[in-house]
């Protein structure tokens, strides 16, 4: 502790260097760089939430039900086995997950798997895999940003919990529409029919794993499943970094 205290001290008076998120200066010795009080600001989805989808509820009252299960997932709404996330998607988190997505802050990648492999520790038999997949960017998005930030996640993840990463099981065949900012409807409508497996994949009976940034209807996850069920598979689950949830109230980025 004292070490890792001069450490910090030393790295901070030679190195100084902004945070990315809130431009304080850096006073820890870090890989990634953002500072600690914006990490602390993430807001971890913990217990009660939904057994499938993960969903936080509101109300601790919902898992006194036999099998707590959020309204869609009574329905059986999703192709998804199991889903489940770090945290909310707030302001700092959003920021974070862009500094990867974007700028190709690659340690994030590897953070960030920490974390979600922390969210299942409690419960790795249901989250046995045979593959992880990372979900798949249209190939001309691929192209031009040069890297998928889902891989980044999904190979430190894999390692830690003893799986392979398979890109070639799964393909994005439709792009993403140009306009940023999609409702619900168009979300789903969206990624209808837009991933399907690759010729030649052996997906029969695979137990998968889909790995993304961000769960905002669960649309993504549940095309990618239906496309991988379709083609055999006989198990599949997905973890992402974040879980957007409407109307949950969360905090925004520190002020400076």
């Amino acid at each position: 502790m004292i070490l890792r205290s001069a450490l910090d001290a030393v790295t901070s008076v030679l190195c100084p260097a902004p945070c990315r998120i809130c431009d304080q200066i850096l006073t820890n010795a870090s890989r990634i760089p953002i500072c600690n009080r914006c990490l602390d600001s993430f807001e971890a989805i913990v217990p009660p939430l939904c057994e499938c989808c993960g969903r936080p509820f509101a109300s601790p009252v919902a898992i006194q039900a036999t099998r707590p299960l959020c309204r869609l997932c009574r329905l059986e709404f999703f192709a998804f086995d199991r889903a489940r996330s770090f945290a909310i998607y707030n302001d700092t988190l959003f920021d974070a997950i862009v500094l990867m997505k974007y700028e190709e802050v690659t340690r994030l990648g590897h953070w960030f798997a920490e974390r979600i492999a922390g969210c299942i520790a409690q419960e790795l038999d249901a989250w046995r895999v045979d593959a992880v997949v990372p979900i798949p960017l249209h190939p001309g998005r691929q192209r031009e940003r040069g890297y998928n930030q889902a891989e980044l996640i999904a190979q430190p993840l894999a390692k830690r919990l003893g799986a392979r990463v398979d890109t070639r099981l799964l393909t994005r065949t439709k792009p993403r529409p140009a306009q940023l900012l999609l409702s619900r409807s168009e979300r789903w409508k969206s990624v209808r029919g837009a991933y399907a497996t690759l010729d030649g994949a052996k997906v029969d009976n695979l137990r998968i794993l889909l790995v993304d940034d961000v769960m905002t209807t669960g649309a993504t996850l549940d095309a990618c499943a239906r496309a991988l069920k379709k083609a055999g598979a006989s198990r599949v689950v997905g973890l992402t970094v974040a879980r957007l949830v409407p109307g949950w109230q969360t905090a925004t980025r520190p002020k400076n």
